[in-house]
């Protein structure tokens, strides 16, 4: 039951981002609803489907809808009586992806595969959810950006699969180190402006 519960928080967390989301757009609570829906069950779905894996959790399991829809509406109203801070869903972003990721790479092992696509299918888990929201929004996506994003993915998928391998560490133990992992790129990448080196090319010269 402890990995359910950390999976339904990095549900409402992405469901907090997508709502955020949706109010810097300006859109309705319909909207809104929309983009809490892709960025909290987005990547888990894509996940699945490619893992052939059935039926897709929140179609088994409705309580992902209901989270995502009650954190959607707390948010709505929270946003139009409180001002939220700017930073809030950059934060909460951080956080989801930290959770997915690991969570991501944990069921792709669980589904027999290699741990290089497990690995895969962790930053999947972890991005794509906020890719499908930031293309919806009209936005470069944060993966497709220079931002320490989907290499912290990496990272905590890849963490995690070493220390599946190893069987010293007991379940919560290998998803906690994991995912603080993610977690702490992230958060220094946002605090330090960190990022890989840019890809570019001049074109003066061709």
């Amino acid at each position: 039951m402890l990995f359910y519960y950390f999976d339904l928080a990095g549900v409402i967390v992405f469901a907090i981002t997508g709502s955020l989301a949706a109010g810097k757009k300006h859109m309705d609570l319909f909207g809104a609803l929309v983009l809490a829906l892709v960025t909290a069950l987005g990547g888990g779905t894509i996940r699945d489907l490619i893992l052939d894996r059935t039926p897709i959790f929140w179609i088994s399991d409705l309580t992902y809808i209901y989270v995502v829809v009650v954190a959607t509406f707390i948010v709505f109203l929270v946003k139009r009586y409180a001002a939220i801070p700017r930073k809030t869903l950059i934060y909460a972003d951080a956080f989801g992806l930290a959770i997915f990721s690991v969570l991501g790479a944990q069921i792709a092992l669980q589904q027999g595969v290699p741990g290089l696509v497990a690995i895969i299918m962790g930053m999947l888990t972890g991005v794509a959810g906020g890719m499908i929201r930031d293309l919806f929004r009209i936005e470069i996506p944060l993966i497709l950006q220079h931002e320490i994003y989907a290499t912290a993915a990496l990272a905590g998928a890849s963490v995690y699969v070493v220390l599946s391998e190893l069987t010293v560490f007991d379940e919560p133990v290998k998803l906690i180190v994991a995912a603080s992992i993610t977690l702490v790129l992230r958060l220094a990448a946002i605090k330090w402006n960190l990022s890989l080196p840019v890809f570019s090319v001049d074109e003066n010269n061709h």
